[in-house]
């Protein structure tokens, strides 16, 4: 009578140690599992540690030899470098792939492919890529030296900055930034009588995108080396000598073509700034002659004018050019942008313009200008004069009101 309860006692054991035993493989395979993919995902995330570290020393590469592309070696890559662990051995390897743009023999850009591979499991490999260029002044769509005023008229695209106090009337869609807390308006910037004012100011079209004060920036550092450029354009780009006349009028061609004439006419008018007040100049061409067409080489795309510049026109490709003259000491040529400069198309052009002296906005121009690019003013400013309407006395006292565009 009681062996029949305690074989069903027994059947009992049998089956809960069963389900028991069950339940703890799977539990244990499920800590073994997850156990596994901790490791994988600490694997994989040193060996993104790993491929960032890469990017991150030939960035410091970089700041001590600019031009190195191949990680001191003088081969050709890949270069792997082993990263030790503190606690001891190896945590792992970057190999390194390097390649560059060069224009005119000098490396522009660096493109970078990183690898890192964790050494306690070298099946897991990240991979980063990375492209490093200089600082340059088109992160800025202006940068002024001096107090400025932009009119109502105007529409500005991207960051806006100067060193002195800002009146701003137009409309913008970015930062707009002064280097100082307050300044004084005069009766030049709209303000009668003069008035002190925050750095940034005025009418705008988005206030709350105004700064002040923010770093000044250094327009030393921003000089261009002419004489280096000169050089450039003699060897591998386009010089122009000195016209003998006026300058040359430079248009770019869409084809990746730029014809140059000689300007030997033009109309003198007076003109005038807030640093020389009024003077006389030479804004308006009136004859040209000798017109040639030339091809911006590929590889050095730099032309280099020994003269004064009217430019216009529509840039296809990258292309830098400089109107300076660096053989007489006492003369600084300038750039006058009398019509539109466009691009080809919106990506993959640029254009760089560099004025000895100045880049000025023409006296005749369009109603509605378009003006693509990076224009440096290396002596003087980038804008656009005040001119003396043609009933001007001496004195110039039947002048029109000051532009509001006049940078």
């Amino acid at each position: 009578m009681n062996k029949l309860p305690r074989a069903y006692f027994i059947v009992l054991v049998l089956i809960y140690s069963g389900v028991f035993f069950t339940l703890l493989s799977a539990l244990t395979g499920f800590v073994f599992v997850e156990k596994r993919s901790q490791l994988s995902k600490e694997r994989r995330e040193v060996a993104l540690n790993l491929a960032e570290a890469g990017l991150e020393y030939y960035r410091w590469h970089l700041a001590h030899w600019p031009s190195d592309l191949q990680d001191g070696t003088g081969a050709p890559g890949p270069y792997v470098h082993i990263v030790p662990d503190p606690e001891g051995g190896e945590l792992g390897n970057f190999s390194l792939t390097i390649g560059g743009t060069t224009s005119c023999g000098k490396v522009t850009d660096v493109q970078i492919t990183s690898v890192g591979t964790a050494t306690a499991d070298p099946i897991f490999k990240r991979t980063l890529t990375a492209k490093y260029t200089r600082p340059s002044v088109a992160d800025y769509s202006h940068i002024v030296n001096a107090n400025v005023w932009a009119g109502a008229d105007r529409v500005i695209n991207g960051p806006y900055h100067s060193n002195g106090g800002v009146r701003m009337d137009g409309a913008h869609n970015a930062e707009v930034t002064s280097g100082v807390a307050t300044w004084l308006c005069t009766s030049t910037f709209g303000c009668s009588p003069s008035a002190t004012h925050v750095g940034v100011w005025g009418a705008g079209s988005n206030p709350s995108l105004w700064g002040y004060p923010k770093p000044a920036i250094d327009f030393n550092g921003i000089s261009v080396d002419l004489v280096a450029l000169k050089g450039y354009a003699t060897s591998s780009g386009r010089y122009l000598a000195p016209s003998g006349n006026y300058g040359y009028k430079i248009v770019f061609n869409s084809n990746g073509t730029f014809t140059s004439y000689r300007v030997t006419g033009t109309t003198q008018v007076w003109g005038y700034t807030t640093e020389n007040d009024w003077v006389q100049e030479r804004p308006v061409i009136t004859a040209m002659t000798a017109t040639t067409t030339y091809t911006i080489p590929a590889g050095c795309p730099v032309i280099f004018v020994e003269d004064n510049v009217w430019l216009e026109g529509t840039v296809n490709g990258k292309v830098t050019l400089a109107a300076a003259d660096v053989t007489q000491s006492n003369v600084d040529r300038s750039i006058i942008i009398p019509n539109n400069i466009t691009y080809a198309s919106t990506t993959g052009h640029g254009l760089t313009a560099i004025g000895e002296n100045n880049v000025l906005i023409g006296l005749t121009t369009p109603s509605t200008m378009s003006i693509s690019g990076i224009f440096i003013a290396q002596k003087g400013r980038f804008g656009r004069n005040h001119y003396c309407a043609s009933e001007c006395d001496s004195d110039h006292s039947g002048s029109e009101g000051l532009p509001s565009n006049l940078d």
